[in-house]
């Protein structure tokens, strides 16, 4: 087997509601990350979507998503396989875009070229990127096909306007069409060029952030051949290995209290390829022994996966180093972020947990927070902050677990 084709690095799709990222997706990935009905019905995506693309490049410098080169029909060198995560534009699932940042080793920021540009939730999600500490982006120019020459070059610069003085100020701008699948060629180059694969020591503690979880089994599988339930997201240090017995925290909710999990994975799987062993990079599906009525529907999303030996540890309160942004992201007033107040509910994105915090002490940058969801948090993490304006959670700014 070609190591090549296990998927190495993950990539965040970002951007304002309905500017093609799930087209962009299916333009280099061949595959539609849209799967929940609602989903489908709506057209934007709810959850995360997910979806792998195996890179090439043939002898006369052109790349692909194809073994044999669509212009010039030669044999292609593979490059890379990466993991694609679709996160939703639309304002109200933003913690879900924070969720999938936290799994993202770079990201592709679509903004449309038909509309003007930075829309509201392009805004959020750059900041998000910035909050998340993800630094390799590349902006993609999208719907290219839809405008004049002379309404690209005004959107381009528009895009130039918005990203001065960002952590992405020098960040390469592709024009594109995702819908005529062009220009797909440069984005794939610019992937290659702008986000490497980032390097990971297998022999550190084992963490991989649970970001979905599901049973497999259709309804009236006979009882003796059902399977376990399976965790999908990625492992950020540390590596798996079939047999392992694994702690799953804080784990499934029983009345008020959380109980966290034990079981063994009987199997491992990253891009459709059945693994022994899974290093951290790519997403990666992990299959168990755990009831799976205990995994079904996202259930246990938020969760954190260390060895059983060595489990994290899980907190109900959180000291946080604070950083308050400026302005509220994601609203059109662009109004100024008010200081914390005592007693003050908060939403907080860590990994891929979010909970509500309500705040016990505030002393200058510093709060300390009671949770109402207990979540797995280790020293210099680093969390999201998000407060309650006009009935939409806000994202207001970021901190460090104390």
């Amino acid at each position: 087997m070609n190591e090549k084709l296990i998927p190495e690095l993950n990539i965040g799709m970002v951007g304002h509601v309905s500017h093609g990222k799930t087209t962009l997706t299916e333009a280099l990935t061949g595959k539609v990350t849209l799967t929940h009905s609602e989903e489908l019905k709506r057209g934007i995506t709810i959850r995360l979507g997910y979806a792998d693309a195996t890179f090439y490049k043939c002898k006369n410098g052109h790349y692909s998503s194809s073994a044999k080169c669509k212009i010039c029909l030669e044999d292609c060198e593979i490059l890379r396989t990466v993991s694609f995560i679709d996160a939703p534009g639309h304002e109200t699932l933003m913690a879900t875009v924070l969720t999938g940042a936290s799994l993202m080793d770079g990201a592709l920021l679509i903004i449309a070229a038909n509309e003007k540009t930075p829309q509201p939730q392009t805004r959020e999600h750059l900041t998000a990127l910035e909050v998340s500490g993800i630094k390799n982006v590349i902006v993609i120019q999208n719907k290219i096909d839809l405008v004049t020459k002379e309404k690209a070059i005004e959107n381009y610069r528009e895009i130039k306007n918005f990203i001065k003085g960002s952590e992405i100020e020098n960040a390469p701008i592709i024009p594109v069409s995702s819908q005529q699948k062009l220009n797909i060629d440069s984005v794939i180059e610019a992937i290659q060029e702008f986000i490497p694969t980032p390097k990971k020591d297998p022999e550190a503690e084992l963490r991989m952030y649970v970001a979905r979880s599901f049973d497999v089994n259709k309804p009236g599988k006979e009882i003796s051949k059902l399977l376990g339930g399976v965790l999908g997201g990625a492992i950020t240090s540390g590596k798996l290995k079939i047999s392992d017995e694994i702690s799953i925290r804080p784990g499934i909710r029983i009345g008020n209290k959380y109980k966290p999990l034990k079981t063994k994975v009987v199997g491992l799987k990253k891009g459709g390829i059945e693994l022994k062993e899974a290093k951290a990079g790519g997403l990666l599906g992990v299959m168990t022994e755990l009831d799976p009525s205990l995994t079904k529907s996202d259930l246990i999303v938020g969760s954190v996966v260390s060895s059983a030996e060595n489990p994290v540890e899980v907190r109900e309160s959180l000291q946080v180093q604070i950083k308050l942004l400026q302005r509220v992201v994601g609203d059109e007033e662009l109004k100024n972020v008010q200081p914390l107040k005592m007693n003050e509910e908060l939403l907080i994105n860590i990994g891929t947990a979010r909970t509500v915090g309500i705040i016990s002490s505030t002393k200058k940058d510093k709060i300390e927070t009671k949770l109402k969801i207990p979540v797995v948090a280790e020293k210099d993490n680093r969390i999201a902050i998000s407060r309650l304006i006009s009935g939409r959670w806000r994202l207001i700014g970021y901190g460090t677990i104390i």
